[in-house]
């Protein structure tokens, strides 16, 4: 994530932010941008515009402009989730024909909004969705909405359990990322996390998780990577249902960690896929976090690990430099962690199969030619 500061005075405001704390401007995201923008209300007079007083005093997206030099002379609109519900932040070209932002149309079912805490559980998924889309479009990988795109594209339906009926699970099918509300509650997640024995849980883990498998479909599946992919991760042609039964019956492999990013990677190659996606995506967000923050390693002592991070991820093709830098930020990040009495930060282990496999998505994602697995 960058760090992003007020058009209008300069102060440090945040991707999830949509008023400056400093001087009031409103903020909105423009996703073309990749950016916060600080945005001031443009008046119409009623005569010009030609609107009913009546109609003109109810609420509605407004007219704004921006300050900054990329928006000369163009007027915006916020997303009808923005103004209407206060669930988004991102704005919309004033003559865009949609009334949702590019984020929000990605979405096609929400929960019921007046059951117990479903509004706040919805803007929390929302807020989680908008992280994953922000490295998505820095990785030039921005999905189309399947309403516009049935084919190719993606959607997401945020559903829950419905009493006596069946639970809703967490996945993907066809394109259609499904989550389960509960997933945004933090207790949920915490018992979930601590019944299947994993050492990391969060919402944002969901999400890129699972734009994994809807990315396989779109990178790997009938392409040239395919081969490869099947000589690191192994044949997802093998029975995912039989896979996934014996990995709840009997546990991981007992030789996981030596493979696999996580226990449930080692379930079926589709999910060493998606685990190791999310993993890259993980790691990609978080550098590009502490390159924008300017962090670096400057330690006392000559053997400890040193870090400067000289480009930002996205412009950096090596896979080593990044797997580097990595490993320097996650050494102080759990280092801090334990210094204030938190558990680990960063509770993994890369072995040298899973580096391969993260180097695999990263020559994916930056369109390297396919080449065999070392034998």
């Amino acid at each position: 994530m960058n760090t992003f500061h007020c058009d209008n005075c300069g102060a440090q405001v945040f991707f999830e932010n949509t008023v400056c704390g400093s001087c009031g401007w409103m903020l909105g995201y423009q996703p073309e941008l990749q950016s916060i923008t600080s945005f001031s209300a443009l008046e119409t007079p009623l005569a010009e515009s030609g609107a009913d007083p009546e109609q003109a005093a109810q609420p509605g997206p407004g007219r704004w402009r921006s300050v900054r030099p990329e928006n000369e002379g163009r007027v915006f609109k916020q997303c009808l989730n923005y103004w209407r519900e206060n669930i988004c932040n991102w704005m919309l070209d004033e003559q865009e024909t949609h009334e949702l932002c590019a984020s929000c149309r990605l979405t096609r079912v929400i929960p019921t909004l007046d059951e117990g805490n479903n509004r706040v559980l919805w803007s929390r998924l929302e807020t989680a969705k908008r992280r994953l889309l922000h490295t998505l479009w820095t990785l030039r990988l921005q999905p189309a909405p399947k309403m516009e795109d049935e084919q190719s594209g993606l959607a997401f339906e945020f559903l829950q359990d419905l009493p006596h009926g069946e639970r809703v699970l967490t996945g993907h099918a066809d394109g259609v990322i499904t989550i389960n509300i509960a997933e945004a509650d933090p207790a949920y997640r915490e018992q979930a996390r601590e019944q299947m024995a994993e050492p990391y849980r969060t919402l944002l883990g969901h999400f890129r998780h699972e734009s994994g498998h809807y990315y396989f479909d779109r990178l790997i599946a009938g392409s040239a990577w395919l081969e490869p992919f099947r000589q690191r991760f192994g044949d997802e042609r093998e029975d995912y249902g039989a896979a996934l039964q014996k990995h709840y019956d009997n546990g991981p492999r007992a030789d996981w960690e030596e493979q696999f990013v996580s226990a449930y990677a080692s379930s079926h190659p589709w999910e060493d896929w998606a685990e190791t996606w999310a993993h890259y995506l993980h790691m990609f967000d978080t550098l590009e976090t502490a390159y924008a923050c300017g962090v670096q390693l400057r330690p006392r002592h000559a053997g400890e690990q040193k870090l400067v991070i000289a480009s930002p991820p996205a412009a950096t093709d090596s896979f080593d430099e990044l797997a580097r830098e990595w490993f320097a930020l996650t050494y102080v990040l759990n280092s801090l962690s334990r210094s204030i009495g938190m558990p680990d930060s960063y509770p993994f282990t890369l072995s040298t199969p899973v580096l391969e496999k993260l180097r695999f998505v990263h020559d994916v994602v930056n369109g390297a030619s396919p080449a065999p697995a070392a034998s």
